[in-house]
């Protein structure tokens, strides 16, 4: 084999392996609908980014999470959340950041991230945590795992499976979350489920949790409360 025919195989191997990698860009919001006129666009895949020479200091700095969310809500708790949307320096960094503050016996209820992992770090408190995996086999359960949190303990959420953290302790807790984009999505389940707007169907959710319908307008008719 020539030297030029060995570098030609490196070069094809290089390219086909680039192409086997390949692929689309992660969603960093709920949908991104095509339009022709770029006149008529209020997104890209993430944000529009500022001119370089007109970036400063602040635009990468967010004071205040040094002060405690208002607890005094249905859910007793409150997450304070660091994103593009307040933060326009995390731009295409694909991290963020939440402090999440619970009072006694306070919820962050069951919820989601649908673009993100979540890595979470207890300071004060004494949570109970959990996720719950992905629909397994037929006639198998979806598998909990679950762990008591003390201050100074981390737990990780993976990326878009439900979970929760229930404060146990009989005084305050307060945790630290990194979420793993810029643009990490909630979907809270109750919320989602029983709050939509426009309602979902009474026969559909009774029939998905085999309830009556009048439960499901009993639940609906409810005030979801949104800790975010």
């Amino acid at each position: 084999m020539t030297f030029k025919s060995f570098v030609l195989i490196i070069a094809i191997m290089a390219v086909l392996s680039s192409m086997s990698h390949a692929s689309d860009p992660s969603p960093l919001q709920d949908f991104c609908v095509a339009v022709d006129d770029s006149k008529n666009a209020v997104f890209v895949n993430g944000k529009f980014c500022k001119n370089p020479m007109d970036v400063t200091a602040n635009d990468f700095f967010r004071p205040g999470l040094n002060m405690a969310g208002n607890t005094s809500n249905q859910l007793g708790s409150a997450v304070t959340a660091v994103n593009v949307n307040n933060l326009a320096g995390l731009n295409t960094l694909g991290i963020s950041l939440a402090r999440i503050d619970f009072a006694p016996y306070g919820l962050n209820p069951p919820h989601t991230h649908p673009r993100a992992t979540e890595v979470l770090a207890l300071f004060e408190g004494t949570l109970y945590v959990g996720f719950v995996l992905s629909n397994p086999g037929p006639n198998m359960k979806n598998k909990l795992f679950t762990k008591i949190l003390h201050p100074g303990d981390v737990f990780v959420f993976p990326v878009g499976l439900i979970h929760f953290q229930f404060n146990v302790g009989k005084t305050n807790a307060v945790a630290f979350a990194g979420l793993s984009s810029q643009n990490p999505g909630v979907i809270t389940i109750a919320n989602a489920v029983f709050g939509s707007d426009p309602p979902i169907n009474d026969d559909v959710l009774a029939k998905a949790f085999q309830i009556e319908n009048k439960v499901v307008d009993y639940l609906q008719s409810q005030f979801w409360w949104d800790n975010n």
